[in-house]
């Protein structure tokens, strides 16, 4: 029971605490992509400008005055020599780092908590991007050393995503699981825009790259501070959350284990569903990585935007993707709630609509030739539809496993991560002579990839608790006290 000063404090508390951690953790993935993606900015600003042709299959005229694609930054030492796939490397090498610290995080973050490996990894991330002007300017544009800086600044943010799974598995009940979990994890997409639209504003209006990284580093900072004085690992340890709140979640989080459960390697690596979950994530993380990474350079170097219109341009589907997704997780957990979808076929509508719709329309938009407009409408809605992923295969880990919900985040992310390594690579080495037929080709393989992996997702993929969840109750499918909670049967009979 709370007494005392605890008592009095959670009163000053307006919403409840699980909804607080859900929000606070939305402002953690957010400031982890801002961190991650204004180098993609940045770096269209960091290179000596090449001659191209500025029409035809090379790219589209230059609107206005011709100086559309001149440099922004005018002090010759800070412009370097990078050529296409150089760029390609830097971009790439986030993920280096990014890939190696998933699983280490997932563990801890079920042994010691997910605020701590949360807490550590967003800190140290921006700590590393505050310093990368620094680093540059001091090696001179050395860009093996902007490589090491970035494995660093992914070391960081590899545990992210495998502590915010853990973190919800013990916050967020089954019942608002598709609702909280869009929220939290489509912090990534407000990020992005703002990463992305915020970055050409200030490089256009300071002249100086080195800008991004002092500000959006400089928020990861106040983040953390704030994280650590608010939020904690469980509503257990929480000093302040109110009885009620603390008793509902005992009660709706009952299959949720707070023991040091030993993980279940064996049942984990050899079951269907989570290698179908794997394989929808590569599909996912080839796509998204692409438009992260390499939409900037497609609306300068193709469509010939300028670095505060690319800058906007490039984040605004991510606005919409955002709205898509917590329209899309209210209404995923409302068709559950209603019986017209089991969880496992919600679970793979909603994927599939963020599989197949950006695959078409993200070929569709390269062939819109120079209609500026049209083709940033097309890739709007690319990734509006992409927004649906977060109810659908997103929250699929916390489905299979709750309590090994961060362990099973960090292989699927960790995995699909590679993405992140080939993606920018693949694509600098394709587009090294900066033509439509090239960027053509590079989108024609995104929806082949995107459609192999939701095929195997579709086939083999589950909504059901597995049975090594717990290892002590070696029942198959739902358990009955979930489905008990969501209004549903537990062998998931519904009209699908």
């Amino acid at each position: 029971m709370l007494t005392g000063w605890r008592l009095h404090l959670s009163k000053c508390f307006i919403i409840p605490h699980r909804y607080i951690v859900a929000i606070m953790g939305f402002l953690a993935i957010l400031n982890a992509y801002t961190m991650r993606t204004t180098l993609s900015i940045a770096i269209t600003e960091m290179v000596i400008p090449r001659n191209s042709t500025s029409s035809g299959d090379h790219g589209c005229p230059l609107e206005g005055d011709g100086q559309g694609d001149g440099p922004i930054i005018k002090n010759p030492e800070d412009l370097y020599d990078w050529d296409e796939t150089t760029q390609g490397l830097i971009l790439s090498s986030f993920f280096w780092g990014y890939i190696i610290t998933h699983m280490p995080g997932g563990i801890l973050a079920e042994k010691f908590g997910g605020k701590y490996s949360l807490g550590i990894g967003i800190l140290s991330t921006a700590v590393f991007t505050l310093i990368t002007p620094a680093v540059i300017r001091l090696v001179d544009g050395d860009w093996r050393w902007l490589c090491a800086l970035r494995v660093c600044v992914g070391l960081g943010e590899g545990t992210t995503f495998p502590a915010i799974n853990a973190l919800l598995a013990k916050w967020v009940p089954l019942s608002e699981r598709s609702r909280l979990g869009s929220l939290t994890f489509a912090g990534g997409l407000l990020g992005i825009f703002l990463g992305t639209s915020l970055s050409g504003i200030l490089i256009k209006h300071t002249q100086d790259w080195g800008s991004v990284f002092y500000f959006f580093g400089g928020l990861g900072v106040v983040w953390f501070v704030i994280w650590t004085l608010m939020c904690y690992s469980d509503p257990e340890s929480h000093p302040f959350i109110s009885d009620k709140e603390k008793n509902f979640l005992r009660k709706e989080l009952a299959s949720v284990s707070n023991e040091n459960n030993p993980i279940p390697w064996k049942a984990i690596l050899t079951s269907a569903p989570l290698w179908a979950l794997i394989a929808v994530q590569i599909g996912q993380d080839w796509g998204f990585y692409a438009m992260v990474t390499d939409l900037p350079k497609y609306m300068k170097d193709i469509l010939k935007f300028k670095i505060d219109e690319n800058g906007l341009w490039s984040s605004l589907p991510y606005v919409l993707m955002w709205i898509v997704s917590l329209g899309s997780g209210w209404l995923c957990d409302w068709i559950i709630k209603k019986e017209y979808m089991g969880i496992t076929f919600a679970r793979k509508f909603f994927t599939t609509v963020a599989s197949m719709g950006p695959a078409v329309f993200i070929v569709g938009a390269s062939y819109s030739g120079c209609d500026r407009y049209l083709a940033v409408a097309l890739f709007t809605i690319a990734m509006g539809l992409m927004g649906t992923v977060y109810c659908g295969m997103k929250v699929n880990a916390l489905d299979l496993s709750p309590n090994f919900a961060g362990t099973l985040m960090a292989i699927v992310n960790g995995i699909g991560a590679v993405s992140g390594i080939i993606t920018p690579y693949l694509i600098g080495a394709l587009t090294a002579n900066h033509t439509l037929e090239q960027w053509q080709l590079v989108f024609w393989i995104t929806l082949g990839v995107f459609t192999v992996t939701n095929i195997i997702f579709v086939l083999f993929a589950s909504g059901e608790t597995q049975w090594w969840n717990n290892v002590d109750k070696p029942e198959t499918g739902m358990y009955d006290h979930d489905a008990h909670r969501l209004g549903v049967p537990s062998k998931q009979t519904s009209k699908f």
